[in-house]
């Protein structure tokens, strides 16, 4: 399929945003901003009594109620609607994390489990509603930037929330949760009274009604292989929080210099990924998600070979690049699917990307326990195996989307 032509500078892009669109990236940034109590949460229960068993179980639970959470959240989108799913999930998360100061001492430990698994599934819950929502009020030729403005906007609103809770530490720890709580309340009241109230999506009228949209999701052969991909490289991204500190300490140097990692790779994402974008956003969607994991794959194998300051931070920018090329296409491709069953996809996409997230530092762990530096090279050549998951899974032709997918075939 030919690709539209016009101007995709990032300009051209922010001038044809739509003013509920903006709101959307507003109420996204904001949350982001107080989006710190998982990172956190080990520190926090060591702090306040907890074991470091205990204090990793809390984190599992509140992982595996995320996973959850974009499940459910792509099922409420499908039912009420995207306005009313943000602001249910946020509100919902207000009152968990409100609540949860209140609860972290060991004698409540089993309520507090519970409490962690309802706080990460409220707070995942809302991202396939904004995606649906982004898809549907963002032209359709600006739709992979549109994409890319959302990941611009968490990331910026990660990479200021660990100063913020910095400062917020300082003065008592329970504010992290608060802090967090009145964030989600703020982007909650933002859906209510700023984004459209869109309709819940419909099936079309000559969609068998037999045929669930899970069903044909399983059925759907491409679109599989487009999960595994996206599990597949969630783990090996996640290994740049895991594995990589590991190696800079295990080879001498100090934390200080993983810190300046971090900060690299967080200013190159927010300034660098919508003008990459630009130009990526008319490559056909196979290659901009293959091309970026293989990408993606030399920067993390250029991590085994890395062994001062500057290769460490060259390889990074490399890697960096691959998430910037891959990323906003591959979060773009799950809302080009039929109205009929986007919400269900995206859901399912991101439960897959955050299932990556949950399990990967514990399988990261174990590799560099048993393989230490050989766990880069493994870490590349997933990739190229993710990059041929894409290249199949995500060059289903449009026009064909909704028939194989409604009907089955």
């Amino acid at each position: 399929m030919t690709a539209i032509k016009t101007d995709g500078g990032v300009l051209a892009s922010v001038r044809a945003t739509p003013v509920a669109v903006r709101c959307l990236l507003g109420g996204v940034l904001v949350n982001q901003l107080g989006a710190f109590v998982q990172t956190f949460m080990v520190l926090y229960l060591t702090v306040r009594g907890f074991s470091l068993a205990q204090a990793g179980a809390a984190l599992t639970a509140y992982s595996a109620g995320a996973v959850a959470g974009t499940l459910i959240g792509g099922e409420l989108t499908h039912r009420i609607g995207p306005r009313a799913t943000i602001t249910a999930a946020m509100a919902t998360s207000a009152v968990v994390l409100g609540v949860a100061p209140l609860l972290s001492t060991p004698g409540l430990y089993a309520v507090l489990l519970v409490v962690m698994a309802l706080a990460g599934m409220a707070t995942q819950a809302y991202r396939p509603a904004a995606a649906v929502l982004l898809s549907d009020l963002m032209p359709n030729e600006h739709r992979v930037m549109a994409f890319s403005m959302m990941r611009t906007a968490m990331n910026a609103g990660a990479a200021a929330g660990p100063l913020l809770a910095a400062g917020l530490i300082l003065l008592d720890w329970d504010l992290l949760f608060y802090f967090d709580a009145v964030t989600a309340l703020a982007f909650a009241v933002l859906a209510r009274t700023l984004l459209p109230d869109a309709p819940a999506p419909r099936a079309e009228p000559d969609a068998p009604a037999r045929a669930s949209a899970y069903t044909a999701l399983v059925r759907d052969r491409r679109f599989l292989l487009f999960l595994t991909a996206a599990l597949v490289g969630s783990m090996v991204y996640v290994q740049y929080t895991v594995a990589l500190p590991l190696k800079i300490t295990g080879d001498g140097h100090s934390t200080t210099l993983y810190s300046v990692v971090l900060a690299t790779a967080s200013l190159v994402l927010i300034l660098a990924e919508l003008k990459v974008t630009s130009y990526v956003r008319h490559w056909p969607p196979h290659l901009a998600g293959a091309a970026g994991t293989v990408v993606m794959g030399l920067g993390v194998a250029g991590y085994g070979l890395a062994d001062s300051a500057v290769p460490l931070l060259a390889t990074t920018v490399v890697f960096v690049a691959g998430i910037m090329i891959s990323g906003p296409s591959m979060f773009a491709h799950p809302a080009t699917y039929p109205v009929a069953v986007r919400a269900r996809y995206v859901g399912a996409h991101q439960a897959a990307f955050g299932l990556g997230l949950a399990i990967g530092p514990t399988v990261g762990v174990l590799a560099w326990a048993g393989m230490g530096n050989a766990i880069w090279p493994v870490c590349g050549l997933a990739c190229l195996v993710a990059a041929a998951f894409l290249l199949a899974g995500m060059r289903q032709p449009r026009e064909m989307v909704g028939h194989s997918i409604l009907n089955n075939d």
